[in-house]
């Protein structure tokens, strides 16, 4: 029988059970206007809130730092407008940036801001003591990928918020691949802004948040109404965002096993595709990456015709980010790390989820092996 794995948890999760009966019960018995001043409203602000302050616990911010958004992709374009709106000067960003960064970033460059590309390692991380050196009077915003949605590699940008911050820089944390796989302290990291979202945590989609540091002046992006402090106006969705509080707590309950499994699982894998494909090339390897996901490339091989081949082999999985997947131009992460174009264009990605286990990955890899070496002498025989 053809398997059917999903190593596609980089794009979006699987909703946990227990998410679901929250979200249930609240559609049911919190399903009034959290904005409404009687009785049906009240509960259902006191649902609202308490999701709030559970998510800002756990995130180590505080609850009024907390603006709910409809996903990662609003929080980070509320972001970027809202602490560059109607200024001059410059955006500091990596060039391997998710899409919802970049696009955001050029869309504020059209109105004068300019753009300019914080260095990183051939590791993708970022370059503290040049980029350091990159802030200046006319910086308005710097942002950084804290976890890769690709490589997985993580960022350290502790030295970094503190430079942005003696300059009075705002820096925008894109944290929606970190949220949920590793600790995130919104205080120790020293941003202004961090953005996540729940489908990335086992959590429902259409729902996220951007945590911004008190005292910060944001200009909303939407217009409308007094919700979220006036900064996000709309409806909140409460079943939502109870679910997205329940995905975060199951994570946080159980957070250091499921690190460790993932770790365990994603080098299990790694290993048996060093020995059964070579030559293959992990990047991002030589450091600290989230333990769930793999970059891999397999010399010789394309990766748009082992992805196709995957799919059906029954192995889900993506060439990156699902949000540029419409693009034929290689990843511009990769590009940044100075990996030469023909390693880019043969890279995929393998991404591990709570839910993944050990057999789906000897059958993945064993399916991965056959249909590498099946492509390899397929482009052998071609030259």
């Amino acid at each position: 029988m053809q398997p059917s794995i999903y190593l596609d948890n980089n794009a979006t999760t699987q909703i946990a059970p227990e998410v679901l009966q929250a979200m249930t019960e609240c559609w049911e018995a919190g399903f009034a206007n959290p904005g409404s001043q009687h009785a049906f409203g009240r509960a259902a602000r006191t649902r609202l809130e308490d999701a709030r302050e559970s998510i800002a616990a756990i995130l180590e911010a505080d609850p009024s730092e907390v603006i709910f958004t409809s996903g990662g992709t609003e929080a980070i374009n509320l972001a970027v407008h809202g602490l560059t709106c109607g200024r001059r000067g410059s955006i500091l960003l990596t060039r391997g940036e998710h899409p919802a960064v970049r696009e955001a970033c050029q869309f504020a460059a059209a109105s004068g801001l300019l753009l300019r590309e914080l260095p990183v390692d051939q590791q993708g991380r970022l370059m503290d003591s040049e980029a350091i050196q990159m802030l200046d009077r006319s910086s308005r915003l710097a942002c950084l990928i804290l976890a890769h949605n690709e490589t997985g590699v993580l960022q350290q940008p502790a030295g970094f918020a503190a430079a942005c911050r003696s300059q009075h820089v705002p820096l925008l944390l894109d944290a929606v691949q970190a949220v949920g796989k590793i600790p995130v302290s919104f205080r120790s990291t020293g941003a202004a802004a961090l953005a996540f979202a729940a489908h990335k945590f086992h959590g429902p989609r259409g729902v996220g948040g951007l945590l911004l540091r008190r005292g910060l002046r944001l200009t909303p992006l939407l217009h409308g109404g007094h919700q979220e402090g006036g900064k996000r106006p709309g409806t909140e969705p409460v079943p939502l965002i109870v679910g997205m509080a329940k995905a975060l707590q199951l994570w946080h309950s159980e957070h250091i096993e499921r690190q460790q499994s993932a770790a365990a699982l994603r080098d299990d894998l790694e290993q048996l595709l060093r020995h059964s494909c070579d030559p293959v090339r992990i990047h991002g390897s030589e450091t600290h990456r989230l333990p769930n996901t793999i970059s891999i490339a397999f010399p010789g091989v394309s990766g748009e015709a082992l992805l196709v081949s995957l799919h059906m082999a029954g192995i889900a999985c993506s060439l990156g980010s699902t949000c540029a997947s419409g693009s034929a131009e290689p990843a511009p992460a990769l590009l940044a790390m100075g990996i030469p174009e023909t390693i880019c264009r043969s890279t995929i990605r393998l991404s591990l989820s709570k839910n993944t286990t050990a057999d789906e990955i000897r059958q993945a890899a064993s399916v991965i092996t056959a249909t590498v070496q099946r492509l390899r002498g397929t482009a052998g025989s071609a030259t």
